[in-house]
């Protein structure tokens, strides 16, 4: 595929720290508490969020924001690839690495990712003439348990968990979402463990009903790319086919694939398909103006 051969050419990177001074919502990080890869390559630990930014040649002004996976429990460095695959369609893309949720590094482990999320779209907003980027063509990416963080990005942009003085919009103006985990409901919960992760063994209703991401969708719900495998055996695709259905009736207007095979994690190379869901999102979003 043009994708495949393309994306492996050089592109300008840059590592961004995502916070100057103090890392909001965080207490004092413990000295045994360091980053590190397991034995899969993942990364543990991860208390200082970055976003690394992959520049294309010339900008077309529509930016992503990629969220890779790793079920809140680790981080997987699975987004250089599709960052650079975004980049030969002209587009600006940021590999954030978000904070790991931890009761050692944080005051409220479950807002901890969102306070990442929401600042890294205040970061690209607030520097996006330097970086040659339309502020109305921001876009969130996000895999798995990126997906989640992603569409609450996309659900709860009215609620800010950061401070806001410049009332900066931290609203995306699309999301594409790969195998998503979306709601937190327990007949939906997978054995990843993403919920657990994130909110604890034992949830109260309402932490469950906030970060259940299909009960928040509005008509002002950004549009959304859908992609999942219906072999997916981590995290069902009836959390796309659940969040598609609260989009519809919403009326925003969205699109999603659900692809007979591929399981879990396939990120730009499905098994079969290849690379070429890119080309299906690079027109949808051609359609949508962005």
């Amino acid at each position: 595929m043009i994708l495949v051969t393309m994306y492996l050419s050089s592109h300008s990177q840059e590592v961004i720290p995502l916070y100057t001074g103090q890392i909001p919502n965080s207490k004092r990080t413990p000295a045994d508490y360091t980053e590190q890869k397991d034995d899969r390559g993942f990364i543990l630990n991860v208390s200082v969020p970055t976003l690394t930014a992959f520049f294309p040649e010339k900008s077309n002004g529509t930016c992503i924001i990629i969220a890779p996976s790793g079920g809140y429990q680790v981080w997987v460095d699975e987004g250089t690839e599709i960052a650079r695959a975004f980049n030969t369609l002209g587009g600006t893309a940021f590999v954030l690495k978000y904070r790991l949720p931890s009761e050692a590094t944080m005051i409220d482990k479950s807002i901890g990712p969102l306070q990442d999320a929401q600042t890294a779209i205040m970061i690209v907003r607030k520097r996006a003439a330097e970086w040659k980027i339309d502020p109305h063509k921001v876009g969130f990416l996000g895999m798995s348990a990126g997906g989640h963080l992603a569409s609450t990005a996309g659900t709860h942009f009215l609620t800010p968990v950061i401070e806001n003085k410049e009332k900066v919009n931290l609203r995306p103006d699309f999301m594409i979402l790969l195998y998503p985990v979306i709601s937190f409901d327990p007949k939906m919960v997978s054995k990843a463990g993403t919920a657990k992760n994130l909110v604890g063994e034992t949830p109260t209703e309402k932490q469950v009903n906030y970060f259940s991401n299909e009960k928040h969708v509005t008509p002002e719900t950004p549009p959304v790319w859908l992609l999942h495998a219906a072999d997916d055996a981590h995290v069902s695709a009836r959390h796309s086919l659940m969040f598609y259905d609260a989009l519809f009736k919403a009326g925003v207007k969205s699109e999603l694939h659900i692809l007979p095979t591929g399981g879990h994690g396939f990120s730009l190379e499905h098994p079969t398909r290849k690379d070429s869901w890119m080309d299906w999102c690079a027109g949808w979003l051609h359609e949508n103006g962005m």
